[in-house]
């Protein structure tokens, strides 16, 4: 009786193990599915906003408004938005708008600065500038326009390095990198 008891349990004990094992198995493969599955959902979570949209005011009483076609949120620092297809009005208090448009731009949210980039193109008045790198500071009350930059008005043309303009004051600076080349300046 001994004999026939050894086989049987050896074979009990034997499929014991296999279902400890199989059910084991089942659900780690269950678990890593599931990881799987959060991390599917992690990678397709978006950080793109359709028709982004910033409206800032300055203590002085100028406006800042910003929309752009899209903008994807910087992983990295969430206070940065890359845009693409920007335009942004800056509504001066004591004088007319200046209107700005770019291919892509780089806001940020804190403290507004915007750098606009590729076919940048800026108006005022009856002046306009295109460049191909626009840098915007609330803080510095500033415009930094460089990069193949020309600018036009009804009288002239003008090709320079950087134009940079101080926003309240219209203030203007016209100059080349290199000391040895000139502003080119010619009529209509």
């Amino acid at each position: 009786m001994n004999k026939k008891l050894i086989p049987f349990s050896l074979i009990f004990f034997i499929l014991i193990t296999i279902l400890v094992f199989y059910f084991k198995f089942k659900k780690e493969d269950k678990l890593s599915e599931i990881k799987s599955d959060k991390s599917e959902e992690i990678f397709h979570n978006s950080n793109i906003i359709k028709d982004v949209n910033y409206v800032s005011k300055t203590e002085k009483g100028n406006e800042y408004i910003i929309n752009a076609l899209q903008g994807e949120i910087d992983f990295s620092n969430n206070d940065i938005i890359y845009l693409t297809k920007v335009k942004a009005l800056i509504k001066l208090n004591n004088s007319k708008n200046i209107l700005i448009k770019s291919d892509f731009g780089k806001y940020n949210t804190v403290n507004f600065d915007t750098i606009f980039s590729k076919n940048v193109i800026i108006n005022y008045l009856d002046n306009k500038i295109n460049g191909e790198y626009a840098d915007f500071s609330i803080d510095r009350n500033s415009l930094i326009i460089s990069r193949e930059v020309i600018y036009t008005n009804p009288e002239n043309i003008l090709s320079a390095d950087v134009i940079s303009v101080e926003i309240d004051t219209k203030d203007t600076k016209i100059f080349m990198y290199d000391n040895n080349k000139k502003v080119n300046v010619r009529s209509k």
